[in-house]
């Protein structure tokens, strides 16, 4: 039985505890209003340019850009996006978790022939996937501390280069989407091939008017998709940063709950050790007291 010293010394731990994990609360909340108000503000791009392609491979039916051609699927490359440190929940292991069912269930075969090279963005997949001896082509750790554009755009080209080089035949991503503070959509998406048909037609584009595009459209379309690639590319990395925020706030204000709650089961443990310790201690006088008037 736990003594009243260990229990007032297990309170103070987890007081000390329930402080750390309020102060990490407060700090995603600040950091994850950046991470919304970025995405808000990016959002209009994303959209823009998504609509101008979809309007223009809804009118263009011959499409003769490499970037859309399907290819039999021998070798792929996956966009894994984690976090680089912890205490968010099951945000890393969602992650991972569907990486490695995606891999198990359509691309065994690849994986056996050791033909899926991955691409690791964040601390958490690349020290799971690392100690696993998968095939990892690149690491990236700590971009989430000072995000950038140019680094979308970088690995966006590097994968095109290779994907026209024929490296690689398809290019997946997997990430955590942001859709509320307890809420992430784990997505996966195809980042290339692009696929045409699969592109959203606007509803009353037969009573639109058609636009004239000035040069040709299929010029037009070969210079808005790199930038399509780097915009999806950098929206996935703006959307798991929210989404990681999100989830480390939730987990963190859960575990200052139940701590809450622990320390009122101490002390009431405490207040119960005590009143028995008391008790007896009054038993043990009255106890001494008749001996002496006996006696």
């Amino acid at each position: 039985m736990a003594t009243l010293r260990d229990i007032k010394a297990r309170i103070t731990g987890v007081k000390n505890t329930q402080q750390i994990t309020k102060a990490m609360k407060m700090v995603s909340a600040a950091r994850l209003r950046r991470a919304q108000e970025n995405i808000i503000k990016a959002r209009p791009y994303f959209r823009k340019i998504s609509e101008v392609l979809d309007n223009l491979l809804s009118i263009e039916k011959n499409i003769d850009n490499p970037l859309f051609v399907e290819k039999p699927v021998d070798k792929i490359a996956v966009i894994i996006v984690t976090s680089d440190r912890g205490l968010c929940g099951a945000f890393n292991t969602n992650v991972i978790r569907r990486t490695e069912a995606l891999l198990d269930e359509e691309y065994k075969e690849q994986l056996n022939n050791d033909n899926v090279t991955l691409y690791c963005v964040g601390k958490k997949c690349s020290d799971y996937f690392s100690k696993r001896n998968y095939n990892i082509a690149e690491k990236h750790i700590g971009i989430f501390s000072n995000l950038k554009f140019e680094f979308a755009a970088k690995l966006v080209n590097d994968l095109t280069m290779k994907f026209l080089n024929g490296e690689y035949d398809k290019v997946i991503l997997v990430y955590n989407q942001f859709k509320s503070v307890m809420q992430q959509n784990l997505t996966v998406e195809q980042l290339l091939p692009l696929h045409p048909n699969e592109q959203k037609v606007d509803e009353e584009a037969e009573i639109q008017t058609e636009f004239i595009y000035e040069p040709d459209k299929p010029s037009i379309i070969d210079i808005l998709v790199p930038k399509h690639l780097k915009a999806q590319m950098w929206r996935a990395l703006l959307e798991s940063y929210a989404a990681e925020l999100g989830a480390r706030m939730t987990a963190m204000d859960m575990a200052t709950e139940n701590a809450s709650e622990l320390i009122r089961s101490l002390k009431l443990t405490y207040n119960k050790e005590r009143q028995a310790a008391i008790t007896n201690e009054i038993l043990e006088i009255v106890s001494g007291a008749n001996a002496l008037k006996s006696n």
